[in-house]
């Protein structure tokens, strides 16, 4: 009896510690176009041993499966009436529940008359795209090597991305500069989003904008739509998702970079409300007491945090709030050294102590509100600031490197603040037409503060500039369904400038066609303008004038051609060509000058330049190939590549490389994933290599009498370095609890792990020259770079 109950007893303790675990999975199923419900759609989870588990969406378009087992899932979504959707690479997991926004397309024609294409797994969330966009999936920030968990460097392995410096995390995009990125939050354009921003930049060494807050956003690389302006490059459009208003639900993480945490959970489950609050802070100390090598000697602190609260009023309204800010500083101290260090500072001058702060903010709302099952607007309001501000102690040497002297040379306070407000209607006319109609306007708050003094020298400004401008940009988009396999869009973007009295009037196109259920062809064009960086209008010399107050903006014409070839639901080929002439570029008056705006936004000093001229031109033409395979069977894939010439002019009118003409750019990311019992190890690995960055070699005597590195204008960037390589590793172990439901996660990124010394360009180092020494210095990137952290989700 005692035998017989032991083996009872032993029997359920190892069908408790091998049953299947599972999670809830639930969601909104709504209209692409007019975002009402879809009462009655059919979710269905299509991968599981046991047959099919699913839901059916409620009178509010939402729907729950109870008891999904954990792992990477495949859902099937069905609507009368409308086109079916696949979802792959859904990850579950028993630490917390899984929300999925599904929006439907509905049908043109009968499903009897059309062979419909099939569905596209990375299909861009704004139904007006037609080229250059992808859909950003926020899980592979964490599942891809080298991406440390960083959207910017995420997108580095896109197609026309290159990702050639480890200093910073600019999105370089076709041979463009980063200044003619935007970053948009919730439909409004936002401040650089980085910490350890320079005034004017659109990257830095760590993004503000943590992945555990996102949903899936559209990251576009060319002849964008028509709601989207203000700029020449690229725009990242990034969603915040909603906290669970179901449970609470919190994440903790410790690492390399910071530690963090993050809490989410209902605030009325009456109402159906929620809240996600998320806190970082920096763990570079670690690194310091480990002597790996980051580029500098010092010990960069920073903190960010971000928040959203969504409160339904009722079935067809609710308001969102929600914030995002970050606060960096860091004191470059190269007085202390006795003996000069073995490798150049990469953040900074070598011949001051420099103390740099910065802080980025933005608090917003938004109220949307579907006025009937075809009609869908929405109003969002922002408060932003960017403050930076830097002080620099220049410090003097003798031959034996000790310091004879030091002396305060610079100061500055760059304030910006921005009151920015979107709104945009959308109206379905049918199944076959939609309407999208909105503007955003931005009213800035400047204060520039910047004051200098060298050799005997009073101390003189450069910047005292105190103003009010404004940006208006409204815009009309129209996109027509002849069937349901072709489609074509034509839109309106208007741009106007209250300092500068600057306008523009710039038409977009787009149509795409698929035949068969596996190809697909489409074109698009876009006239795209853009700003100069706000503080160079204000610059000037000391005891004179700005001097460049009438800058127009810089403008460009957009031509872009790409081919589809989904071979499976988990395997696709896209190509693209592009074609982009910009013109309008600012370039100096100076006769003999090299200098064009387009080599401007990724170093880490601002912009100096003398009186400029809208008289610039450049040209970015390329072909870029994507070959995907999207995660099954334990495995991924991304193959992409860019071949591609990047041109510009300026006054001496030489059509010469721009700074980020690296001819190419290839990435090989790929990963798999093996679970066994409640666990699973993950592995990938990623391979980057491209061209190097361009060079210019100095002038001798105008450097010498300037005491910075002057450029020989007829040779600017007439010269290319090495190639550029890189190899990361990413491994990781992930393991659900039963009892507690709670899911821990270890991995290590293993960044460069070949150590490959990579060339980032040459550096000034005036005290060189009295020394005897030549000031021109090689200065080379990051080494090998470990990143381990451990979270945990329950």
């Amino acid at each position: 009896m005692k035998v017989s109950t032991l083996i009872i007893v032993f029997s359920l303790f190892l069908s408790a510690l091998f049953a299947q675990q599972t999670q809830k999975v639930k969601g909104v199923i709504i209209d692409k176009e007019s975002k009402s419900p879809l009462t009655g759609a059919v979710i269905v989870c299509t991968d599981v041993a046991n047959g099919t588990i699913g839901g059916e969406a409620d009178s509010n378009g939402v729907f729950i499966i109870a008891q999904v087992p954990i792992g990477k899932r495949q859902f099937a979504v069905h609507y009368v009436g409308y086109q079916d959707q696949t979802l792959t690479n859904i990850e579950v997991s028993s630490g917390k529940e899984v929300y999925l926004t599904i929006e439907l397309e509905e049908r043109v024609t009968k499903l009897s008359e059309v062979k419909v294409a099939a569905y596209d797994n990375k299909k861009a969330i704004s139904e007006m795209a037609t080229v250059s966009t992808r859909m950003f999936d926020v899980h592979e920030t964490e599942r891809y090597a080298g991406s440390r968990q960083d959207p910017a460097r995420m997108a580095s392995n896109f197609a026309g991305v290159q990702g050639t410096d480890d200093s910073r995390n600019d999105i370089v995009v076709r041979g463009n500069s980063p200044l003619g990125v935007v970053w948009n939050l919730e439909d409004v354009a936002i401040f650089n989003p980085n910490h350890f921003a320079i005034p004017g930049t659109s990257g830095g060494p760590l993004s503000i904008i943590n992945n555990k807050y996102l949903a899936n956003s559209d990251f576009m690389t060319g002849a964008f739509s028509a709601e989207y302006g203000n700029a020449v490059a690229s725009v990242f459009d990034l969603k915040m998702r909603n906290g669970n208003k179901d449970k609470f639900e919190f994440t903790g993480q410790i690492g390399i970079l910071g530690t963090e945490a993050s809490a989410e959970g209902p605030l009325s489950k009456k109402h159906k409300a929620s809240f996600l609050v998320t806190y970082r802070y920096s763990n570079f100390k670690f690194l310091d007491k480990l002597h790996v090598p980051i580029g500098t000697n010092s010990i960069p602190e920073y903190q960010d945090a971000a928040f959203r609260f969504n409160y339904p009023i009722n079935k067809r309204s609710k308001i969102a709030v929600f914030g995002v800010g970050g606060w960096s500083n860091i004191d470059l101290i190269v007085s202390k050294f006795t003996s000069k260090p073995k490798d150049a500072e990469l953040y900074g001058e070598s011949d001051r102590d420099q103390y740099f702060k910065s802080i980025m903010g933005v608090v917003g709302a938004s109220y949307s509100y579907s006025i009937n099952a075809t009609t869908y607007t929405k109003l969002t309001v922002t408060q932003q600031v960017q403050n930076i501000a830097a002080h620099h102690v220049r410090v003097y040497r003798n031959a034996d490197y000790a310091i004879d002297s030091m002396k305060n040379i610079l100061g500055y306070t760059f304030k910006q603040a921005k009151t920015a407000m979107s709104w945009f209607i959308n109206k379905k006319y049918g199944a076959a037409t939609t309407v999208k109609a909105g503007f955003q306007i931005d009213r800035y708050d400047l204060h520039y503060l910047d004051s200098i003094r060298e050799y005997t020298y009073d101390w003189r400004h450069r910047w005292d500039y105190d103003g009010t401008p404004v940006m208006l940009q409204p815009y009309i988009q129209l996109k027509h369904r002849i069937n349901d396999n072709f489609f074509y869009t034509a839109g309106l973007h208007v741009q106007y400038f209250s300092l500068t009295k600057s306008k523009s009037f710039e038409p977009r196109l787009g149509a795409r066609y698929a035949w068969g259920k596996q190809q697909s062809l489409s074109i698009g064009y876009g006239m795209h303008s853009q700003l100069q960086p706000l503080y160079a209008y204000f610059f000037h010399f000391p005891n004179q004038a700005p001097h460049n107050m009438n800058m127009d903006f810089t403008r460009s014409h957009q031509f872009v051609v790409g081919y589809d070839k989904v071979f499976s639901t988990y395997f696709r080929l896209k190509a693209e060509a592009y074609y982009q002439y910009l013109f309008n570029v600012p370039i100096e008056k100076r006769a003999g000058s090299s200098f064009s705006m387009l080599n401007e936004g990724s170093a880490f000093t601002r912009i100096f330049a003398d009186t400029l001229v809208n008289k610039g031109t450049g040209s970015n033409v390329g072909v870029e190939l994507t070959l995907e395979k999207f995660f099954s069977k334990h495995y991924f894939m991304l193959l992409t590549g860019s071949l591609y010439d990047s041109k510009a002019k300026g006054q001496d009118g030489v059509n010469r490389s721009t700074d980020f003409n690296g001819n190419f750019a290839t990435n090989a990311v790929a990963g798999c994933e093996y679970p066994f019992k409640k666990s699973s190890i993950n592995l990938s690995g990623k391979i980057t290599w491209g061209g190097g960055k361009r060079n210019s070699p100095f002038d001798t005597l105008r450097s010498r009498l300037a005491g910075e590195g002057v450029v020989v204008d007829n040779q600017r960037n007439a010269t290319r370095l090495p190639n550029y390589f890189r190899f990361d590793v990413k491994m990781g172990w992930k393991h659900n609890g039963t009892k507690h439901k709670v899911t821990h996660e270890i991995a290590i990124d293993l960044i460069n792990l070949t150590n490959h010394r990579n060339m980032l360009g040459y550096t000034y180092q005036p005290d060189n020259v009295k020394n005897g020494k030549d000031p021109q210095v090689m200065q080379y990137q990051l080494g090998f770079l470990p990143l381990l952290y451990y979270k945990i989700d329950f």
